[in-house]
């Protein structure tokens, strides 16, 4: 992000009235506080602004100012499309195939393709809320309160509460500032990362049943009959990957979530000085060194087992699953 782009964004904005702002599917924190973020700032400009995620805003969310008024379909006219926190067009669903290229993209993740008219990548930011933030710092746009706690949770809940190799001094100095201006961390932590449905708490018992290990790499799968005998309503892995990143003595980890459309939804997550978004980036996915995902075409038994073997090989490792 260079000096050129913000005024190029801040340009866009001024002549704009009617905007939209899309993530992507199954939206995780950093998707929901980038969107939340950046259209509720875009408010306070006096900018018209529509919020859209095909899948919608998952519960754990849902108590961020703004969440109730997510769309999950695009409809109208705008003057200023802007995509936040996707590395690739095909991410955000379906919703904008009518439309054509989207004319900002905002994004962190190494694997963005630059699909927008202008692309705002930053892949060294912990997360795309640090991008919005210092758009807004840059171009003195408003930080309200709930600005502020949309922003931090993105900052949190892709940071894994600052665990991840790649915060920094910045990362919490960055949530410092928003803490000044009136967000709760400690509650934000507690909504976000700590509180799971008893549905989810089921689905997980449901994929820990079948845990594997194996050579340092374990992993796991979730079918659509887990998700049916858990009432488990998302598309997700309900956060399952981050529990298995917590075992002692292993380097990546793997979740399989089969999908209702004959995809499965695959979730990697590694120690340090191992790359997973380059084994995302075989199979359509993407995302950083120390988390990745990839949706593929194909029934679970399949997909896990090409997926293990180019896990293993990029391990420097062999087996059978």
């Amino acid at each position: 992000m260079n000096s050129e782009q913000i005024e190029d964004f801040g340009s866009l904005v001024s002549r704009a009235e009617r905007l939209l702002v899309i993530s992507h599917i199954r939206p995780d924190g950093d998707a929901v506080g980038s969107l939340l973020g950046l259209g509720l700032m875009l408010e306070e400009l006096g900018k018209e602004v529509n919020f859209v995620l095909e899948d919608g805003v998952p519960l754990v969310f849902c108590h961020l100012t703004g969440a109730d008024r997510v769309s999950r379909k695009v409809d109208g006219i705008y003057d200023l499309i802007i995509v936040v926190d996707s590395s690739d067009i095909e991410r955000i669903g379906s919703v904008l195939d009518e439309y054509g290229e989207p004319d900002v993209n905002i994004d962190h993740h190494p694997t963005n393709t630059h699909f927008a008219r202008l692309n705002i990548v930053k892949d060294d930011a912990v997360a795309t809320v640090e991008i919005i933030y210092d758009l807004a710092l840059t171009l003195s746009y408003p930080i309200s309160l709930p600005v502020a706690e949309a922003l931090l949770t993105g900052l949190l809940t892709d940071s894994l509460g600052f665990r991840t190799s790649n915060t920094t001094p910045r990362t919490l100095r960055i949530a410092a500032d928003l803490m000044e201006k009136g967000a709760n961390m400690q509650e934000l932590y507690r909504k976000a990362m700590l509180e799971k449905s008893f549905e989810a708490v089921r689905y997980w018992g449901q994929g820990l049943s079948r845990i594997k290990l194996q050579d340092r790499l374990v992993w796991t799968s979730l079918n659509l009959e887990d998700r049916r005998i858990a009432e488990y309503s998302g598309r997700d892995d309900a956060d399952l990957v981050n529990v298995l990143s917590r075992i002692r003595d292993t380097d990546i980890c793997v979740v399989f979530v089969e999908q209702t459309d004959g995809t499965v939804k695959v979730s990697w997550r590694s120690q340090p000085g191992f790359d997973v978004a380059s084994i995302a980036t075989q199979f359509g996915g993407g995302g950083h060194k120390p988390a990745a995902g990839a949706e593929i075409r194909g029934d679970l038994e399949r997909v896990q087992e090409e997926v293990l073997e180019a896990t293993r090989k990029s391990m420097g490792r062999s087996g059978k699953s």
